[in-house]
């Protein structure tokens, strides 16, 4: 009985450990993807992400034209915000934006979501924008998520 006891621990705590080892690898991972992203250009980044939504929303060769034109746009857009979000991050070393500038971030965010949404859905036929707006809602599901998983572990 001592025995089994025994085994039953030590197969319990070799498991705690590898799953442990698995969020560490997927850790690694995930910061190895966004350095990489970081380091694309802007031209490099609408082109994958118009190569995906042609694959996902089967489009024509003339909305893909159009899509990477916007994708482009707000590439280089948020290249832009991240540099200057560097910047003020380097200057204030750890303060944390106030409320007003939060809630003006937020407003932004949503209306150039906003925007993002008529453009898209001038391009795309209904099928073809219901799928992208299945796409984004699940998109914004999973960050929400990860967002509160964070925020437990804290």
């Amino acid at each position: 009985m001592k025995n089994l006891l025994m085994i039953a621990l030590a197969v319990f705590t070799l498991q705690a450990t590898a799953q442990e080892n698995k969020k560490e690898a997927r850790k690694g991972e995930m910061k190895e993807r966004m350095e990489a992203r970081q380091d694309m250009s802007p031209e490099d980044m609408a082109k994958l992400q118009t190569k995906k939504m042609t694959l996902h929303l089967d489009l024509t060769e003339k909305q893909q034209v159009e899509v990477e034109k916007i994708l482009l746009a707000e590439a280089k857009d948020r290249k832009a915000k991240m540099e200057e979000f560097k910047e003020k991050k380097e200057k204030a070393e750890g303060e944390k934006p106030s409320k007003e500038d939060r809630l003006k971030m937020m407003n932004e965010k949503l209306d150039h979501q906003i925007e993002m949404k008529k453009k898209m859905k001038a391009i795309l036929n209904a099928e073809q924008y219901e799928k992208y707006d299945k796409m984004q809602s699940s998109r914004q599901g999973k960050k929400k998520e990860m967002q509160s998983k964070r925020k437990q572990k804290q």
